[in-house]
């Protein structure tokens, strides 16, 4: 009697066992069939000595091992029909606000009047959008293209300078040192000229006396131009060995082309 309930023990012991073993794999393989960024981690692994057992691998996560590349900032231009917001605030050619509309109508507008379709504010809400001509596209690509180079890049000491275009002799020769010494310590120098309200000189023929001067070190970053009115300016730099070379092999083609029309000269 007593062994006959000591077997029956063990045997509800080992029912409860594989109850147990059963309702833990079957809660993993649930939570691992919801995690879709890992592979398999389970397979029956054949043992030719033994039944088919359940084993398990090692975790495999791309999370982990991969590396997601740098969102790159978009290029202002043309997004074509690839649109991914239902949403949007749209803009027409003249810039005037046409308020929130699907992407359907968008994109309907779009080829009605033959334009294009240029992203301005992402990170608006609703995203901005202006439908622009391709010229229209040129000119704004060439703008923030001139600004960029006008902003010095990070590390790069610039100086300013300004005066009155109506400057005494002396007085420009002063600002010409003091732009030369800068530019020979690789500065860039924002020089900004005031038309004077009493003075026929033009603003432009001053830069040009400037640059002619330290046209041997100096090249433009910017070239002049009108900001607001009766203002103008420009941003010089120092030039790279690269141009600097250019710059003294085109000075020997020119100045020996002078010697040859005076060869020239003398002969006749």
């Amino acid at each position: 009697m007593t062994v006959f309930c000591v077997m029956k023990l063990l045997c509800q012991a080992t029912r409860n066992e594989n109850r147990y073993a059963k309702r833990f794999f079957s809660t993993l393989l649930t939570e691992t069939a919801q995690k879709r960024t890992f592979a398999p981690f389970w397979r029956v692994v054949p043992d030719p000595g033994k039944s088919a057992v359940l084993g398990l691998t090692q975790l495999f996560c791309t999370d982990e091992t991969s590396h997601k590349e740098p969102k790159r900032k978009a290029v202002f231009g043309s997004v074509g029909r690839r649109i991914p917001y239902r949403i949007l605030h749209v803009i027409n050619q003249d810039g005037e606000s046409l308020g929130n509309m699907h992407r359907a109508e968008a994109l309907k507008l779009m080829d009605q009047h033959n334009l294009k379709l240029v992203l301005l504010r992402e990170n608006a809400e609703p995203p901005v959008y202006r439908l622009m001509t391709g010229q229209q596209i040129h000119e704004e690509q060439l703008k923030r293209a001139e600004k960029k180079k006008a902003n010095p890049k990070p590390g790069t000491v610039q100086k300013e300078l300004s005066f009155s275009s109506a400057i005494a002799k002396n007085d420009l020769e002063t600002k010409t040192k003091q732009i030369t010494q800068w530019i020979e310590k690789k500065y860039h120098v924002k020089v900004t000229i005031r038309q004077a309200k009493d003075s026929n000189t033009d603003m432009f023929t001053l830069f040009d006396q400037i640059l002619e001067i330290v046209s041997e070190k100096a090249t433009y970053v910017s070239k002049p131009k009108i900001t607001r009115e009766g203002v103008s300016t420009c941003i010089l730099r120092h030039m790279s060995d690269k141009e600097l070379k250019a710059y003294q092999n085109m000075e020997k083609q020119k100045n020996s082309a002078v010697e040859d029309e005076n060869r020239r000269s003398e002969v006749k």
